[in-house]
């Protein structure tokens, strides 16, 4: 097998130890602006409304926010078992791509009849979602920059030559002329369909935007059970309960409150770095000055971006599933996991050797065997859901609110027209099956980068079947 160029131009032995002492084990983005961030109050007794709304992160507050866009009379009061956005919402990287298919290359493979629809659609979401973000003034660092796509393998460079629209390729000139990483071979830069936001603000402004146009909004509010009465649902907590005549589901990587769902994702852990503001030299050191996303093209990718302090998010790489898929914050402190990462930073950026990290954190992704959103309803219409984003739920999570409400209005729209929207995908096995599927076929994919992108019978075996990763 080959070596990949992380392992043979790995830095010298201690420096990414030394970069890594200090580091907080806390999310950069909550832990910026969490103590200054709005409380709301956790709900006593019994309430009414007319949609109730379980999960405070994007799923749930683009919810929010459009029903009552939709429908100003409606009442609806949303419920979040800890605080607004403090899970996947408030963690992740910060990419708002335009794909609803976890990029192009797995929606031609599951839904090619329907792609340029898909791809129409997912361009004309992050349009509204930007159109959102001005009218109710939302302070979130909102950058459509896109994101540059780079080869860091010879193998990788014939994948990026292949046209695409609305982006251009690179040589290796032209994009270590964007950005200088010895490691570029080529790029692909999508210019239009990726935004860059702070993810944390994100769903505070959603909060407070929904807030203002009367959504009753609970923390520390866990739901602990479904049920139904006369006309609608009953959502009984641990202090109370709300009965509405409609309910939205938004758990993403958490439990879901439908048995039906019980194996319809699995939770992997996702890890990520953030430097140290850097200083003017250490930034012209590198370019990127168009401040784009980037990420490589590797099955075991490492996406990183730059916040509006000139911090670098580095993240990616390792995406470890735990047997039992259940999430545990034991599985969010790996050691060995930041050090691969800042290793692999700075093989990335050599020149930024001495520059050190301020925070570490991980958090939970969960992920469907389409490796996309899946959608659906019960209790009689009365229930819409939606989950399995894989990852790429910054932007999803918008159109998905927006297909949750069709469903509920029982309207037949473009949206819910969709092969994507109307068909669930395969369940995963029960353990102790997932454990062993799973991470075998992350070995495979593994295995697959170290020999020139080849995939084994494994891997070749799942796309047969609809369940190979390639995005």
């Amino acid at each position: 097998m080959n070596t990949t160029v992380f392992e043979r131009n790995a830095p010298r032995p201690g420096v990414a130890a030394k970069a890594l002492a200090g580091a907080v084990h806390r999310p950069f983005w909550i832990d910026e602006l969490e103590r200054a961030a709005p409380r709301h109050p956790r709900l006593e007794g019994t309430a009414s409304a007319d949609m109730v709304i379980i999960g405070g992160g994007y799923t749930g507050l683009w919810a929010a926010l459009r029903a009552k866009e939709r429908d100003p009379g409606r009442s609806v009061i949303l419920l979040e078992g800890r605080r607004i956005s403090w899970a996947a919402s408030g963690r992740n990287g910060g990419f708002c791509e335009s794909s609803l298919t976890h990029g192009y290359e797995n929606g031609l493979n599951r839904w090619p009849d329907e792609l340029e629809t898909l791809e129409r659609l997912g361009l004309e979401n992050l349009e509204r979602m930007e159109e959102a973000i001005a009218k109710y003034g939302m302070d979130c660092d909102w950058e459509r920059t896109g994101e540059l796509n780079v080869a860091v393998e010879p193998h990788q460079v014939e994948w990026l030559q292949e046209d695409a629209p609305g982006s251009v390729f690179l040589d290796q000139a032209a994009v270590r002329a964007e950005v200088n990483s010895p490691t570029y071979l080529a790029g692909r830069w999508y210019k239009d369909s990726v935004a860059m936001v702070h993810p944390y603000k994100l769903g505070l402004e959603l909060a407070r935007a929904a807030a203002e146009l009367g959504v009753e909004i609970y923390e520390d509010t866990r739901v602990l059970e479904l049920g139904e009465y006369d006309g609608g649902v009953r959502a009984v907590t641990e202090n109370g309960e709300v009965r509405a005549g409609q309910a939205v589901l938004g758990t993403n990587a958490y439990p879901s409150l439908l048995k039906r769902n019980k194996l319809m994702t699995v939770t992997v852990y996702d890890y990520a770095l953030m430097t140290e503001p850097l200083t003017p030299a250490q930034l012209d050191s590198i370019g990127w000055r168009n401040r784009q996303g980037i990420g490589d093209m590797a099955n075991q990718f490492h996406y990183y971006r730059l916040s509006k302090d000139n911090r670098i998010l580095f993240g990616g790489y390792d995406a470890l599933y735990f047997r039992g898929g259940r999430v545990n914050p034991r599985h969010e402190n790996r050691p060995a996991t930041w050090e691969k990462l800042a290793a692999h930073f700075f093989t990335t950026f050599p020149q930024l050797e001495g520059v050190k990290f301020s925070h570490k954190w991980a958090g939970p992704i969960d992920s469907s065997t389409q490796f996309s959103a899946f959608f659906g309803t019960a209790r009689k219409g009365r229930v819409a859901y939606a989950a399995g984003f894989t990852g790429l739920g910054v932007g999803a999570t918008a159109f998905a609110a927006d297909v949750l409400l069709d469903l509920l209005s029982g309207e037949s729209t473009e949206r819910t027209r969709l092969e994507m929207v109307r068909k669930r995908p395969l369940p995963f096995p029960p353990e102790p099956l997932a454990s062993a599927g799973i991470n075998l076929t992350r070995w495979s994919m593994d295995r697959a980068d170290h020999n020139a992108g080849k995939r084994n019978i494994i891997l070749k075996t799942l796309d047969a079947v609809g369940l190979g990763f390639d995005s």
